[in-house]
């Protein structure tokens, strides 16, 4: 079976080294790309001719992927147009892949070139304010030192009241302390008034039993004395 190009199989096999020389030439453009990324230059790395060779290739294996849809639909015996039409199914998706890698290839190159753009015209603008921007650095560093140094003040002020009070928290411990054994002994001391006021009472009872029962004695004895005479 022939087309225009050659026959069905000649276009396929023309088809699979194209496929081969494409990879190998997107592969080669991925490598430098991201070798430049690497080495952190400032601009996107495009290399025209491969980039053009790697669309030129797969336009190519298109085209032939339509001539092969053609011919195989021609062929009689469905076993082998059925594996012809898997074939060139095959041949065209892997097309697709590498169409579709390279459109992600040029989108990132236009991206990096943006970029490059972008950060050239700051540098540009930066140069022309640079002693603006450092004055602003300049005064942004005082009032950060100026607000690091009234933090630390601060701690140190917050410090030092603590440590204030917690002397006199100890100090109040103490006071209660002492306050409480006054108190105690206070306590004991009055206790101990009472006891003695007690005995003291007990003392002056007992000496006037003694004067009275010493008294109605004599009586009892004269009186006694009298009758026996």
């Amino acid at each position: 079976m022939e087309g225009g190009g050659g026959t069905l199989s000649e276009l396929y096999q023309r088809s699979k080294k194209l496929l081969i020389k494409t990879r190998d030439a997107l592969e080669r453009l991925e490598r430098l790309e991201f070798s430049s990324a690497s080495s952190s230059t400032s601009a996107g790395v495009d290399s025209p001719e491969l980039s053009f060779a790697v669309k030129r290739d797969i336009a190519q294996i298109q085209s032939l992927c339509t001539d092969m849809d053609r011919l195989w639909r021609l062929i009689g015996a469905k076993s082998q147009r059925d594996l012809w039409k898997r074939k060139v199914e095959q041949v065209a998706e892997e097309a697709d892949s590498l169409k579709e890698s390279l459109d992600k290839y040029f989108l990132r190159n236009q991206r990096r070139t943006q970029e490059a753009r972008e950060r050239a015209e700051l540098l540009g603008r930066a140069n022309g304010e640079s002693s603006h921007v450092l004055r602003i650095f300049d005064e942004e560093a005082q009032a950060m030192q100026s607000a690091r140094n009234s933090s630390r003040m601060l701690e140190e002020s917050y410090a030092t009241g603590v440590a204030i009070l917690a002397q006199y928290a100890g100090q109040r411990e103490r006071l209660k302390s002492a306050q409480r054994k006054a108190l105690d002994i206070l306590n004991t001391v009055g206790v101990s008034n009472f006891v003695l006021r007690l005995i003291e009472r007990r003392h002056r009872v007992d000496r006037w039993i003694k004067y009275v029962g010493m008294f109605f004695t004599i009586i009892i004895l004269i009186a006694f004395w009298r009758w026996t005479r």
